[in-house]
């Protein structure tokens, strides 16, 4: 069970990544499609940041402490730490491979949770997975030419 809750807490750890990032590209994006990017991000971010509490929630179910500190969340999360302000097109890039990234820790937290037989926590997670895979194909939509 140790397993599963340290993959969840990747997962939340992650998943808080890309919601810190998205809401920084909201901030700061620029140049002639800001409003469109302004306004996608901003759904973007706070879907995201809905995610990390249900999560957190998920970790408590198994009696496990949730993390809750930035520096415990940067140990944990697969998603590198954004330090420039890029172009939009460029920040769209950037947080379709990190929302690839978050994917990848929920199917390893699915996984695990199916093989422990917890079904509350893999549906949970599975429902995470469908709208991170249509995030993926709006992020990824924006970056086609």
């Amino acid at each position: 069970m140790m397993e599963l809750v340290e993959a969840l807490k990747k997962a939340q750890a992650t998943t808080f990544a890309l919601y810190l990032k998205a809401h920084n590209f909201h901030w700061n994006v620029e140049g002639p499609d800001f409003a469109q990017y302004h306004s996608f991000l901003g759904d973007f971010y706070g879907e995201v940041f809905g995610a990390v509490d249900t999560i957190a929630e998920l970790i408590r179910t198994l009696d496990a402490y949730a993390p809750g500190s930035f520096s415990r969340f940067q140990q944990l999360s697969t998603i590198e730490d954004e330090l420039t302000v890029p172009k939009g097109i460029v920040m769209m890039a950037r947080l379709y491979a990190d929302n690839q990234r978050v994917l990848a820790t929920l199917t390893d937290a699915y996984r695990m949770a199916e093989s422990a037989g917890k079904l509350g926590v893999s549906n949970a997670i599975q429902d995470r997975i469908t709208i991170h895979e249509k995030h993926g194909w709006m992020l990824r939509s924006f970056t086609k030419e």
